[in-house]
């Protein structure tokens, strides 16, 4: 590291919880540490080692937001998870915050990262993004939500999910002036930089965890493709087959997107999944016609994919396979309302029951 792009004479705080989504704490933790920077963890007692939210992260706070200053650093990262919502309770935190941001000092957050520049009126009027389910939230706060991987407004930096986090990384250290050619980090807005391979380094998601996510996606939905294609062929009710007709062509295209990731990482496909549609079959053969069986059986598998794909969207630090889980859930979403809506104008005076649950073989990661 030399003097001249200054990173020795910077100090970085980041903010450290229970609860903490163990990614977003260390890709940017290690990133500023291998860049060369003075990285300070601050938390809200001495005395506890920190937990994160997946087990991976246990680390003992440097100091507390109660006993420093901002103006001894030059930026300020709060990392997702669980964490922003015990940070936004300490008043001492919310403080710091909020005098890093009076002050010009970088501020980053990512995730659920927000709520705590929410708790200290900080977003009102910023370009700003987050998880998307404090995205309702951040606008209520005076937010203008953004939806893409990294947005800044003066010295405000976030970010929406693990996905993201090489991209939200390289620009902090770019604003503190580390980066470029002599760092061999990519540009930012490079849509064709491997940011999962810079993840990977910073101790983001390793390549066989990214595979294993690919092949649990490719399961579930080659299962369901199969299944919704028996269901299709054995249902009389008309609205029905020609939804699920749509859904297995949606289907198909997910699985040549996933297909083409496992592909492009030069991976092959479990043997579940590749197993999966023999298996929808055989299930499907043993079920019978009633339509209301086969509507509730369609709607089931497409709740249980929900559950699943989401999971799935929020655990990686590659933001390719993420945009593919985000398209899968998003879709998968729009179908259940289609079904919800045909399956209440089915049931009439029916007594309402819960729809019961797939057998969908995926493997669920939590």
């Amino acid at each position: 590291m030399t003097e001249t792009n200054g990173s020795q004479r910077k100090r970085v705080a980041i903010l450290i919880e229970n609860g903490v989504e163990d990614s977003e704490f260390q890709v940017p933790y290690n990133g500023l540490k291998q860049a060369g920077f003075e990285v300070v963890v601050l938390g809200s007692r001495m005395n506890e080692k920190y937990a994160g939210k997946q087990g991976k992260v246990a680390m003992q706070a440097d100091g507390t937001t109660t006993e420093t200053r901002a103006e001894d650093f030059d930026a300020v990262v709060i990392p997702g998870g669980m964490a922003p919502d015990i940070m936004r309770t300490n008043p001492n935190t919310v403080r710091f915050v909020t005098e890093a941001m009076q002050q010009g000092k970088l501020v980053a957050a990512v995730c659920h990262g927000p709520q705590l520049l929410i708790e200290g009126d900080l977003l009102k009027g910023k370009k700003a993004t987050g998880f998307h389910a404090i995205r309702k939230d951040m606008i209520n706060a005076g937010a203008e939500y953004i939806n893409e991987a990294l947005v800044i407004d003066g010295n405000l930096i976030t970010s929406r999910q693990p996905g993201d986090l090489a991209i939200f990384t390289t620009a902090i250290l770019a604003r503190l002036g580390y980066g470029g050619k002599e760092a061999a980090l990519p540009e930012e807005n490079d849509v064709n930089a491997e940011w999962w391979k810079l993840a990977t380094a910073w101790g983001g998601s390793t390549k066989g965890d990214i595979v294993k996510g690919l092949n649990t996606a490719l399961t579930g939905e080659r299962y369901s493709c199969q299944a919704f294609e028996h269901y299709g062929e054995k249902t009389s009710d008309v609205e029905l087959r020609a939804l699920l007709h749509d859904m297995v062509h949606n289907k198909q295209h997910h699985i040549q997107l996933l297909e083409a990731r496992l592909d492009a990482l030069g991976e092959k496909q479990s043997i579940s999944a590749q197993a999966a549609d023999k298996f929808a079959s055989l299930k499907a053969s043993l079920q019978g016609t009633d339509e209301m069986f086969l509507l509730r059986s369609t709607l089931g598998d497409l709740q249980t994919g929900i559950v699943d794909i989401n999971n799935l969207r929020a655990k990686f630090t590659d933001p390719v396979s993420t945009d593919i889980f985000t398209q899968i859930e998003l879709d998968l979403s729009k179908y259940e309302q289609c079904l919800a809506e045909l399956y209440r104008s089915r049931m009439g005076t029916q007594e309402v029951k819960p729809a019961k649950p797939s057998t969908n073989p995926a493997v669920k990661m939590s």
